[in-house]
């Protein structure tokens, strides 16, 4: 039965990708801007129509919409996403080069931020209304509040500027850390906020159990009744928030990619929108979309595996 439940949620991600790509594709070719126009207009200006004409049938932009559309689905079940207008590179050699240096961040992004949110919530949980309780809400409400691109701005200016430790922006070489840890630290801090919330919201309600009473008027230890008892059967809110928080991590994020002028999904979207390049944004789109799906269904793999109650009820 319950792998019959697996089955069923990856049949269901099919129509769902299927929506995506047909919803993106209609949006981005009804966008301002003809890419053979902008592709093939000279630096002064001027526009050779019969270029353009000649760019349009090669890409297939002559077609209907929806013959362009289908033309590209059959391409992409087989892992064809097309080529760049402006590099005529493979868009998805290009997409995965991205991935994998937004990989990098979020890896390092979501060690910093389970490192700081889960034991600052679990010690605000069990401090509750203490100075200590009031010290991770304080700095929890901060880390919520602070926009992404201000943060980024702050630590360029106190680490870089100031202080000259860390460079301001670049990629390096791809495995110098000094380029790394800034725009980690960004996307960390900002997702131990919300997850350390959660956790602690998670925490105190599964305090107030019954079996948490039992537990301790066993004589159980302090710390095996919050580990094994409190914090197991409070995870799956904070699961929720985490799994969506590595979608996003995974993702890129564009600002914090941006201004640190990281080569990520982000800026990959970014300066493809800007270019034009509608072959690259439609390919980087399906590919954010398998990677949020990926997420939401080991997300619901770890549920299965942290709470028995869920295992039960799916197999029934």
């Amino acid at each position: 039965m319950l792998r019959e439940y697996f089955i069923r949620r990856l049949l269901y991600m099919v129509p769902v990708l299927l929506f995506i790509s047909f919803l993106s594709f209609s949006l981005i070719y009804i966008a301002p801007g003809d890419p053979a126009e902008i592709m093939m207009t000279s630096p002064g200006g001027g526009v050779n129509e019969e270029a353009v004409e000649a760019f349009r049938v090669a890409h297939g932009l002559d077609q209907p919409l929806y013959v362009q559309y289908f033309n590209w689905l059959g391409n992409a079940v087989t892992g064809d996403f097309g080529y760049s207008y402006m590099s005529e590179q493979p868009v998805f050699e290009t997409v995965l080069n991205a991935f994998g240096n937004t990989l990098t961040l979020a890896v390092l992004g979501l060690i910093i931020a389970l490192a700081i949110a889960i034991p600052a919530g679990i010690l605000s949980a069990v401090k509750h209304n203490t100075i200590v309780d009031s010290i991770c809400r304080f700095f929890a409400l901060i880390g919520v509040s602070i926009p992404n691109f201000w943060q980024a701005y702050l630590m360029i200016v106190i680490f870089s500027v100031i202080l000259h430790w860390l460079p301001a922006s670049g990629f390096g070489h791809g495995t110098d850390i000094s380029y790394m840890i800034l725009p980690a630290l960004v996307l960390g801090t900002s997702s131990a906020a919300v997850i350390m919330r959660m956790t602690r919201s998670s925490m105190l309600e599964v305090m107030g159990k019954d079996y948490i009473t039992t537990a301790r008027a066993k004589g159980l230890p302090e710390k095996t009744v919050i580990t094994r008892h409190a914090l197991k059967n409070s995870l799956i809110p904070v699961i929720t928030v985490t799994g969506l928080t590595i979608g996003f991590l995974l993702n890129g994020s564009v600002i914090v990619e941006t201004i640190f002028g990281w080569p990520g999904i982000g800026n990959l979207v970014v300066n493809s929108i800007l270019s034009h390049d509608y072959m690259m944004v439609q390919g980087t789109i399906l590919f954010v979309a398998i990677i949020y799906l990926a997420v939401n269904f080991v997300v619901d793999i770890v549920y299965v595996w942290a709470n028995p109650e869920i295992r039960y009820e799916r197999a029934s």
